[in-house]
């Protein structure tokens, strides 16, 4: 990955809004989504928007056999994607329960319109494995982008592999939530700022009030990751508010 330019993807740190489906159709199919407003865009610990605020939304088709898509959006700082100021996640998969566990599998295709004709897309297969044990929920996620060339930080093509777990519990009662979440990218190349492998965590809370969601979390990585036309460390430490509504 390039010095100055940071990570990309749709694992936004900051809480959002939680999205409840509309009623299933004879076929099968429901769609559900949602928009939020955060005072800061985090993928993988490290900020998409200077530090600044994004709007983000999304929204997904499911079928009752376990097939979904999802296009979920962030508006971004143009230091991320050569100039683009829009991230746009396309996402397909399926998700089925085996026993106690939920298994997810599918792809994200992460596309950078407005980007200056740079190679800035790239796709990332990925699975995912819940379970509850009591009032918390356990999750590990495997993401892997193959070798491809908008993951390139000098010439040729690099790789990533993104190992991360998340624990998460509503607070019996009431309507808080709480979260927290440790991850890791491997391999030297655009997801990692040129580092070899790059530690990210978070602690998060929310509360939610009819179709409303407000959020916040401490967001840190173990690396600095410099904006070099802001200045900003933008891997640092912060805090990260939400405000999220669904349908």
């Amino acid at each position: 990955m390039r010095k100055t330019l940071i990570g990309l993807g749709s694992l936004a740190i900051a809480l959002a809004a939680a999205t409840p489906a509309f009623a299933q159709d004879d076929n099968g199919i429901t769609v559900s989504g949602g928009a939020a407003l955060v005072t800061d865009y985090r993928f993988r610990g490290v900020s998409q928007t200077d530090k600044e605020f994004a709007v983000q939304g999304n929204l997904t088709v499911a079928h009752s056999s376990g097939l979904y898509a999802t296009v979920w959006g962030s508006s971004i700082d143009d230091y991320v994607a050569n100039g683009s100021d829009q991230e746009i996640d396309l996402v397909g998969g399926y998700k089925r329960d085996f026993g106690g566990a939920t298994v997810d599998v599918g792809a994200t295709y992460y596309y950078f319109p407005g980007s200056n004709g740079a190679n800035t897309d790239f796709i990332e297969p990925y699975i995912a494995v819940s379970s509850a044990f009591g009032p918390v929920t356990a999750k590990v996620t495997a993401a892997y982008a193959p070798k491809q060339n908008a993951l390139s930080i000098d010439s040729g093509k690099e790789d990533n592999l993104y190992l991360a777990g998340d624990l998460s519990t509503t607070v019996p009662g009431t309507p808080f939530s709480l979260s927290a979440h440790l991850g890791n990218s491997f391999g030297r190349s655009y997801l990692t700022s040129g580092y070899k492998d790059v530690t990210d965590w978070s602690l998060g809370a929310s509360y939610a009030y009819k179709n409303l969601t407000f959020g916040v979390s401490y967001v840190d990585t173990e690396d600095t990751i410099i904006n070099a036309a802001s200045g900003k460390n933008i891997a640092k430490a912060g805090v990260v508010g939400s405000v999220g509504v669904s349908f």
